[in-house]
């Protein structure tokens, strides 16, 4: 007569099962503990040495450079993108030609190869955030970015996590602004108006809803 096995068949299954759930779990603590770690994504404070000298408080404050002249994709794509060197050279073939400061830039530009600029703000892959969908309805870079125009550094000054998204998709009525003055970082409301007025009139003007109880609106 055969033996009865100690345990039931089920048994195997359940324990295969239990191992992948593991790994799963393991992976993913492990990803979202790098990611936590990493001071480019939450840390407020964040201030990388750039590989050349900017002040963003030189030429976007004192010289009232728009932030869309080097930025020149911020209202046309997801994505902010980094000048090339041809943009600083514009200014820099004739402004401050010479200055020890700029020989990576003039290096760049006679060789091809881009200078390595360190991003500050950075979000994770499995969010999903278009500049042209936020800056196209009134959100100002400061909302995010804080006053560049006053940095000689740039640092990050929010700390770019799920709350603070949520808490804009809640009350975007506290952050819009009229769409000609995203990039006035100074900008504050005329006399006579809040800006919770401005705000919910151009929400309702705009149709603005932005996703909060939809995950798929930023995790796509």
């Amino acid at each position: 007569m055969q033996a009865k096995p100690p345990f039931p068949k089920w048994i195997n299954k359940a324990i295969r099962l239990g191992l992948v759930g593991a790994a799963v779990t393991a992976f993913t603590a492990a990803g979202l503990g790098k990611y936590a770690s990493m001071p480019q994504q939450l840390d407020v404070g964040y201030q990388p040495t750039q590989p050349v000298p900017y002040s963003h408080k030189l030429h976007a404050g004192e010289l009232g450079i728009d932030c869309r002249f080097c930025h020149t994709t911020v209202d046309k794509a997801n994505f902010a993108a980094i000048p090339p060197t041809q943009t600083c050279m514009v200014c820099h073939t004739r402004i401050k030609a010479d200055s020890p400061r700029l020989a990576k830039i003039r290096e760049s530009y006679a060789t091809g190869k881009p200078v390595e600029w360190i991003k500050v703000h950075k979000l994770p892959d499995f969010a999903y955030f278009s500049h042209k969908a936020h800056v196209n309805n009134g959100i100002s870079c400061v909302s995010c970015h804080g006053r560049v125009d006053q940095m000689e550094v740039v640092q990050q000054v929010q700390p770019l996590g799920m709350a603070m998204c949520l808490e804009c998709h809640r009350n975007p009525e506290n952050a819009l602004r009229p769409k000609e003055f995203v990039t006035k970082l100074d900008w504050t409301p005329p006399a006579g108006q809040t800006q919770q007025q401005i705000g919910n009139k151009l929400k309702q003007e705009l149709k603005i809803h932005p996703p909060v109880g939809n995950c798929a609106g930023c995790h796509r």
